[in-house]
């Protein structure tokens, strides 16, 4: 990597600790060079959009400058943005994908992203899969989609993935209640569009073990959260990483970041469901051999700032968290730099319950 793009995202690794530090998303950064990057033939990033210029919703928009500055960067970069199918086909058999490549992922299906987004990436030549939520279609809700566009978008070549019916958090409900609402999504799916959905996104990005276990009951090839991080062949299938982009946290300078991320391989991560039952969660992973020095490894956690490491063994490590996470949505973000200047990324998102 050239000298000033390795700056560059240094710059940008050490403002995300900054934000951490002062409550913002929980990113983890180090200020030394590490190992060499991990060998492995697939990996892959993955961008989550929801709206676009939607100036009264920012949590879950972007700006439209912005957006232009990502689509300019992925057509002016050293990056290969492929369809997501494509890129999972290649993790379950091992084949190579080429270094940097992308996907890009909509949910929703907000009147927005068809009016804003659609042309821009049509126009830029990028593929993207729409995970659909069904139920704000059916109503005729002014804020998304028709049948009609989704139906376009479909026949063009977008993926069409599932986002559950109804966008609300799957987690707190019961088992029948679940799988009725697949079972409404899929249907309204499959009526509409011709084809059954194979890839689920987690409403919210809110899972627990009881969810994942209902989704690959139900057939679906994948289902991706909103955790950070980075795909390669042995990551869960059901639960894969994603980075949200948002206005927020939307600068091309964070994209940037995130496009280059490479995967922090672990396994035996504790606690094994992302629906805390223990809270602080008792977090600790095990790091794929040959990772590097974990001395540069660092850990945020959502507004506590930097976490204190412990080495169980000489790739065991356990994160102390202080204080117990509010109720909702809290995020542990890991991350170990390598040589040429990329991040090596681990996210978890955990649920609270109310």
């Amino acid at each position: 990597m050239p000298f000033r793009r390795a700056a560059a995202l240094f710059a940008v690794a050490a403002a995300w600790v900054f934000q951490t530090l002062v409550g913002g998303p929980a990113v983890a950064a180090d200020q030394s060079a590490g190992a060499a990057p991990y060998a492995t033939p697939s990996t892959a990033v993955v961008f989550a959009y929801d709206r676009f210029g939607e100036d009264q919703t920012p949590s879950v928009s972007i700006r439209l400058d912005q957006f232009e500055a990502h689509l300019e960067e992925l057509k002016d970069g050293d990056y290969q943005v492929l369809p997501l199918p494509r890129i999972l086909e290649a993790l379950r058999n091992g084949t190579p994908l080429p270094d940097r490549a992308v996907a890009i992922t909509i949910d929703e299906a907000s009147r927005s992203a068809f009016r804003e987004a659609w042309p821009r990436l049509k126009a830029a030549g990028l593929p993207f899969t729409l995970f659909v939520a069904t139920d704000a279609i059916d109503r005729g809700s002014p804020a998304h989609m028709t049948w009609a566009e989704v139906r376009q978008l479909a026949a063009a070549g977008v993926t069409i993935g599932g986002l559950g019916a109804a966008t609300q958090s799957l987690v707190p409900r019961s088992a029948a209640d679940i799988k009725a609402e697949l079972r409404r999504m899929t249907d309204r799916l499959q009526a509409e569009t011709g084809q059954r959905p194979t890839l689920f996104a987690y409403p919210q990005g809110e899972v627990s073990s009881a969810v994942r276990t209902i989704i690959t009951e139900q057939g679906f090839a994948a289902a991706f959260g909103q955790q950070s991080g980075v795909l390669y062949p042995q990551a869960d299938r059901w639960l894969l990483p994603r980075f949200v982009m948002n206005e927020s946290f939307g600068s091309v300078d964070r994209f940037r970041l995130a496009a280059n991320a490479l995967p922090l391989p672990v396994t035996d991560l504790t606690p094994d469901d992302p629906f805390l039952t223990v809270n602080p969660p008792p977090v600790g992973f095990t790091v794929g051999e040959g990772i590097g020095d974990l001395s540069r490894l660092a850990c945020f956690a959502s507004g506590q700032g930097r976490t204190v490491l412990e080495r169980m063994t000489e790739d065991r490590v356990e994160v102390r968290i202080k204080d117990p996470f509010p109720p909702g949505r809290s995020r542990v973000n890991c991350t170990l730099p390598t040589q040429d200047g990329r991040w090596r990324w681990l996210g978890m998102q955990f649920v609270v319950p109310e």
